[in-house]
């Protein structure tokens, strides 16, 4: 049997959950390796030059540890959902978001879910900061179901991680804010069963453990 690409991840990462998303969208198949984080096994701090997750390696070929180009690395060998080509808008405008979501986004998140590791931060005004992103994904939503159309897409599925996140800093908070289409998007993936199989719960890898292969078969949104 030919060597699977290895996945190494953490369940609760945000940027791990969006790699894995894509894997299973993909339907292409890897072996799924669980990180402890605060103990990470050699083989892993062997395969990934930035020691973080998730970080794909790929039989013959350098390790990918960045989550939207494993994201890309799954989608670009197969793509049966269309995740690639919005409905509306461009392949660089859902990049574009993205990127908004992965830069200041994600700086004021970090402030207003972490405050205690930043002194010098008000996490109540880095909390404002963040909103005003997800006021343009209310917008953004209320043009249609997704983000780009009516069908997911890679923005959608590299930005509701996030989005998740921020949310679950202060449910009650969130969910009595003017945001009826965000909540709904939110919602609706936190009980599809993509989400549900990209959470399963695996033991951490130690070496010599049996391959975990995940990819091979998809879950509906």
């Amino acid at each position: 049997m030919a060597a699977l690409p290895i996945l190494y991840s953490f369940r609760r990462c945000p940027y791990a959950i969006r790699a894995r998303l894509a894997v299973a969208a993909s339907g292409v198949a890897v072996e799924l390796r669980e990180v402890v984080l605060r103990d990470k096994p050699p083989a892993f701090l062997a395969a990934s030059p930035s020691a973080t997750v998730p970080t794909l390696v790929p039989p013959g070929a350098p390790a990918i540890d960045e989550s939207l180009d494993i994201m890309l690395w799954a989608l670009n060998r197969n793509d049966p959902e269309g995740w690639l080509k919005p409905e509306t808008g461009s392949y660089e405008a859902m990049l574009s978001l993205i990127a908004d979501n992965d830069g200041p986004f994600k700086v004021h998140l970090d402030r207003y879910k972490y405050h205690v590791r930043h002194v010098d931060c008000d996490p109540l005004a880095e909390r404002a900061e963040a909103s005003v992103f997800l006021c343009d994904l209310e917008t953004r939503l209320q043009a249609a179901t997704w983000l780009f159309g009516a069908h997911a897409g890679l923005a959608d599925m590299a930005i509701l991680p996030f989005v998740r996140q921020f949310a679950n800093v202060d449910r009650d908070w969130f969910d009595r804010q003017d945001w009826p289409r965000l909540r709904g998007w939110l919602e609706g993936f936190e009980r599809s069963r993509r989400f549900a199989a990209v959470m399963e719960k695996y033991r951490p890898w130690t070496d010599g453990d049996a391959p975990t292969v995940f990819g091979a078969e998809t879950a509906a949104i």
